[in-house]
């Protein structure tokens, strides 16, 4: 892949530059907030040949948090992967990889991909516990109910079916939050069917409470029972407006009903360009070039998956081939175009109950100090003259955005 990279003094002025510019900006607490996937996996976040400026080594990495930090990203995701699959040959772990991440930066949040079965959920607490300690309250974690049959084949672990899989992540967070919360005096004691603990006492706790921030994704219905009982986020994958609006209803009319609240965050692949037709060329230039054997074998891999589910609506589930070459369907969430027309979007998402966006890009190297640049002080400057509120208004201003080929 190509590489260019800001030289150590550049960086650090626009570093200084970006975080006083950024720091007014991102204090009202109804704000909309930003993540970014953490490219801890080669290949970056498309399955496509065409050139990055985007790399998955730690050095990297660090600069990019930097970059997020100054931009006024409040979070990053580290991904989990234990085998090379899908244009991602080479994979850093999630949780060691975010302690290192923590360890470089000031503000930001690093949410750690954690799958159940491969995870024990007393080793998952213990090393979140610690670097949370560590970190000042700065880590997370997403809890991967898994999609990869081939991936759990290979380590020795059982695969279990759709919902079973949904039940032990729902007993897996179940389990984090007892260690995490549960008093010294007492320590923690639960009978499930995956997990069992007598008085287990965790010491150190975790620095943040309750207890550090649990995010989900998933489409199904047993995706949903979980976000709706125990999960504190709920990722998820690009989506047109009807899709999210069913999403969002469904999952908090669940939540309501067992007292619980849950905010939410969707998946975004941004590209910002002067014009939206040199953003739609992009656009299409990444799918014109896409890895189509590795785009089939991912897009069978997770269809397999969603068809297990018991109402057949895995998060892939309408999914297009073309839409696949972004892993989690970013394209259809349509932050594609000029600047204006992004800022729109966002606000658009926001105004349907969106909590967070989760953004990729194609060339880390120079595209989130553009977007911290160019997109958040907008989308800020709006939100202070009330956008990102009515829901009809914004579909209204901004619909679609652009209409695809």
């Amino acid at each position: 892949m190509e590489r260019t990279f800001l030289n150590t003094s550049s960086f650090k002025t626009l570093y200084q530059k970006m975080a006083a510019a950024s720091h007014h900006l991102n204090m009202a607490p109804d704000r909309l907030r930003f993540a970014y996937w953490v490219p801890n996996v080669s290949g970056g976040l498309v399955i496509s040949k065409i050139p990055q400026r985007t790399n998955w080594d730690l050095e990297s990495n660090v600069r990019y948090a930097k970059a997020a930090e100054a931009a006024g990203f409040e979070y990053g995701l580290t991904q989990i992967r234990f085998l090379a699959s899908y244009g991602a040959a080479k994979q850093h772990e999630s949780v060691s990889f975010s302690q290192a991440i923590l360890g470089a930066t000031k503000s930001i949040k690093i949410i750690a991909a954690i799958l159940p079965g491969i995870w024990n959920p007393t080793v998952a607490a213990k090393q979140i516990a610690s670097i949370d300690n560590y970190s000042n309250g700065r880590i997370a974690v997403n809890i991967v109910s898994g999609w990869f049959k081939g991936e759990f084949h290979s380590v020795g672990e059982w695969w279990l079916e759709h919902a079973e899989r949904y039940r032990r992540s729902n007993e897996f967070i179940r389990v984090l939050k007892g260690i995490w919360t549960s008093p010294d005096e007492t320590g923690f004691s639960f009978s499930g069917d995956f997990y069992r603990y007598t008085n287990y006492n965790l010491s150190p706790k975790p620095v943040q409470r309750p207890h550090p921030e649990i995010f989900q994704g998933g489409n199904s219905d047993d995706a949903r029972v979980n976000a709706a009982e125990v999960s504190g986020w709920y990722f998820m994958n690009g989506n047109d407006i009807a899709g999210f609006r069913t999403q969002i209803e469904d999952v908090k009319s669940r939540a309501k009903k067992n007292n619980h609240e849950v905010k939410f965050a969707v998946n975004g692949f941004v590209i910002v360009r002067e014009t939206e037709e040199e953003a739609i060329r992009v656009l299409e230039e990444i799918q014109g070039k896409a890895d189509r054997e590795a785009v089939q074998a991912f897009g069978d891999a997770v269809k397999q998956a969603g068809a297990s589910t018991s109402n057949k609506t895995g998060m892939w589930a309408n999914s297009k081939l073309k839409d696949l070459v972004q892993y989690n369907d970013g394209f259809k969430t349509k932050l594609i175009g000029t600047k204006e027309q992004v800022a729109d979007r966002l606000l658009l998402l926001k105004s349907l109950g969106i909590d967070l966006v989760l953004t990729a890009f194609l060339h880390y190297e120079d595209e989130i100090d553009q977007f911290g640049r160019e997109v958040v002080p907008l989308v800020r400057q709006l939100e202070r003259e009330g956008r990102g509120k009515d829901v009809d208004f914004e579909v209204k201003r901004t619909g679609d955005v652009y209409s695809p080929s």
